[in-house]
């Protein structure tokens, strides 16, 4: 009765405002989202949100603090709005379909302030059929040239209390498991002492984006971000007891504020993906669709790729990054004793390349190659450890390089920079020259540890703009960015198409090392209705030795017909065999990642519900096959696949991975059967999932004879 009262009064205040000034509205295509603006008396901005005539946002206000200005938050007047339609078909370089639809409704609103000293403000507000974004345009003041904003004060006043899936607003790291409360009962501060996240920075209660939201009735939506330029990444602040959510943007120890901008300037667009059921939200291309168009060009010499790499072993003890054992802090010397572990040689490099030119795998990653690893994390003072450019005595770049040429194998660069990135920046032009001269096109970046300077944050508007820096630098030298302890995503690939992938989550790497026991089954279940939302994750599937030998008290919480599944559900352009190549000899299933794509023509989402399951096919560009995959949480299920989506008139032979009758996750996870069957369009398919399980279909067009 209190909500139901509380919601009375709202709409009555609206009705009540909208005696006395304009409302403004504006709808998506389809008219099933809209959005209405207007100033109250005392000219405050307000807008809400509705869906198919529900209010899914309630009236809702922003406001901005300012450094030695007065905050921008009411004595606001309209001074004239204008309206857009867009509706286009935009092309993917690379990505999960080749065609993308850009379809809304534009409305801009412009705002000044009716007392000295009259400062004006826009406000843009789009409507998609499948969500709604909006950001806020600063324009030129008498005598000021920059301003600095303290405070961001954007509010998302929900309508009831949604089941949501979120990880704390932490200011360095998305890599906590994912939580399942009602929005009342959200509580980022008791994950501050989280075990394994030494870096981890939670300053209140907040959740990172992306966010989602579950209705009683079944309605989703989650909150992110589009177009992160030169500002600070946004947090959303959880007020538990009236349901309203605020922006809470990360900011500098060092600088006292959170984002500095010279004027004008826009800001990133706020958004809110909107979805009838789960699987829209996976559909969506709200995010990409809210940055600018391709600046760079043409980036054929970036090719979709499957590879393999110096890197698991690490992580499961059979080899180390470091060359030597702990030496003068100050540099790297040629004579320093060998400890023997040392897994990036130039032997062991050309045993990845052979086994990926005879798998259709045409990338190698090489963790460990360059001198820095014996001072990388622990030391307080990380500036110039790492060299860019030299490497150990028993790496020989160039050899390796044409040794790859050689077998059709191109090597990926990795470049971690223990979180010092001044030290990066002063050697990317001569790092990546160097790669353009061997003809490297893609780097692994890495930043681990709390971020030098001290009271920098991997969130903040400072890294925002190294993170640009970065991938504005690779498409001067042809080079494509994975991006490790990054910014979020926020659509920025459709900008700058060398953004390939990127982590910013809590990877496979966990399974090997975490005092937690890794991560649960449903952790991907959640991640593909929340992080996937933002972009492309190098979650590095595919490991087949799940018991972890040498880790006693670790195992891969999965099956190993679910690890095949990743391939499909889990979208990048580019996908790691992560496990050991001893550990695929001789396994049938690995059939399916020799032969499963990474560059996609069209997506399906067949079924899914956030935190449980979800099932995607995906079409190949070049062949025209088809990839389904398909996941569970800790749960069995049974999953029915109607093959609807397959092209007319076309038979395909389907290779099914599955897992076996006794297949368990936790007592039997390497259990599998395969089988082949014929199929086309129409056909339809039930699949047994067992606990933590999943299933993999490769579709292969028949040859007419």
């Amino acid at each position: 009765m209190n909500k139901l009262l509380t919601l009375l009064f709202l709409a009555g205040t609206l009705l009540s405002c909208t005696e006395k000034s304009t409302v403004l509205t504006v709808s998506s295509p389809s008219g099933n989202n809209s959005i209405d603006f207007q100033v109250t008396d005392d000219g405050a901005p307000i807008y809400l949100v509705s869906h198919k005539d529900k209010v899914v946002i309630d009236t809702s206000s922003f406001g901005f603090d300012f450094k030695d200005q007065e905050s921008i938050k009411n004595h606001l007047k309209i001074t004239g709005s204008s309206t857009n339609t867009v509706n286009e078909t935009w092309e993917m370089p690379w990505g999960e379909q080749k065609d993308v639809v850009n379809h809304y409704n534009e409305l801009k609103v412009e705002l000044e302030e009716t007392q000295a000293p009259n400062r004006k403000i826009n406000v843009y507000f789009r409507a998609y059929d499948d969500g709604i974004g909006f950001r806020y345009e600063f324009l030129p003041q008498q005598g000021i040239d920059s301003i600095i904003i303290v405070d961001e004060n954007t509010e998302f006043q929900l309508t009831e209390d949604y089941t949501s899936f979120w990880i704390p607003g932490d200011w360095d790291i998305y890599e906590h498991l994912y939580n399942t409360s009602k929005v009342s009962e959200i509580d980022a501060i008791a994950k501050r002492n989280n075990a394994d996240l030494a870096q981890s920075n939670i300053p209140e209660n907040a959740v990172n984006t992306p966010v989602t939201m579950r209705s009683n009735s079944g309605l989703h939506l989650s909150f992110h971000e589009a177009n992160l330029t030169d500002y600070a990444g946004m947090t959303l602040k959880v007020d538990n007891e009236t349901l309203k959510l605020t922006s809470e943007l990360v900011g500098s120890d060092r600088l006292g504020y959170k984002v500095k901008r010279a004027l004008p300037f826009k800001t990133p667009w706020r958004t809110i993906q909107i979805a009838d059921k789960a699987t829209e939200l996976i559909d969506s291309k709200l995010i990409v669709n809210l940055n600018e168009p391709n600046k760079i060009g043409d980036v054929s010499w970036f090719k979709p790729k499957k590879y393999v790499g110096i890197w698991w072993e690490m992580h499961i003890g059979k080899s180390t990054w470091d060359y030597a054992a702990s030496q003068d802090m100050n540099s790297f010397t040629t004579d320093a004793k060998p400890h023997g572990k040392h897994g990036a040689t130039t032997e062991n490099t050309k045993h990845y390349i052979d086994f990926a030119a005879k798998n259709n795998i045409t990338g190698v990653l090489v963790e460990g190659w360059n001198t820095g690893w014996e001072h990388w994390i622990g030391f307080e003072d990380r500036e110039g450890v790492f060299d860019f450019i030299t490497p150990y005595p028993d790496y020989d770049l160039e050899e390796v390089t044409r040794y790859g040429k050689e077998k059709g194998v191109e090597l990926i660069m990795h470049h971690e920079t223990s979180a010092a990135p001044r030290t990066y920046e002063q050697q990317l032009d001569t790092a990546y020259q160097l790669m353009h001269k061997l003809g490297i096109h893609s780097v692994k970046t890495g930043y681990v540890g709390k971020i030098i300077p001290k009271g920098e944050y991997h969130h903040g508007q400072w890294m925002v703009n190294h993170y640009r820096k970065v991938v504005e630098t690779g498409a001067k030298y042809q080079v494509a960015v994975n991006a490790h302890e990054p910014i979020k995503a926020t659509g920025l690939r459709r900008t700058y198409p060398n953004v390939i992938a990127r982590e910013g989550l809590r990877g496979q790497e966990f399974n090997a090392w975490a005092s937690d026991g890794g991560n649960p089954p449903e952790h991907l279940p959640i991640v593909a209705f929340t992080r996937m939302l933002a972009g492309p994750i190098d979650f590095t599937p595919g490991v087949f030795d799940i018991a972890l030998p040498t880790k006693p008290n670790n195992q891969i919480n999965t099956t190993l017909a679910q690890q095949l599944a990743l391939y499909v559900v889990i979208y990048s352009p580019i996908q790691m065999a992560c496990d050991l190549p001893e550990n695929y000899e001789n396994q049938p299933a690995f059939q399916f990642i020799r032969d499963v794509g990474v560059d996609w023509d069209k997506t399906v989402v067949l079924n899914g519900e956030v935190g449980d399951f979800v099932t995607i096919a995906r079409k190949e560009r070049e062949t025209g096959n088809w990839f389904v995959g398909g996941i569970t949480d800790e749960n069995a299920r049974d999953i029915d696949i109607d093959f609807e989506f397959l092209d007319d008139g076309v038979d395909y032979e389907a290779i099914i991975y599955k897992d076996a009758a006794d297949a368990n996750y936790k007592e039997n996870p390497t259990a599998i059967s395969i089988e082949n069957i014929d199929v086309k369009k129409g056909s339809t398919l039930s699949v047994h999932l067992a606990e933590g399980g999943g299933f993999a279909i490769s579709l292969i067009k028949k040859t007419k004879s």
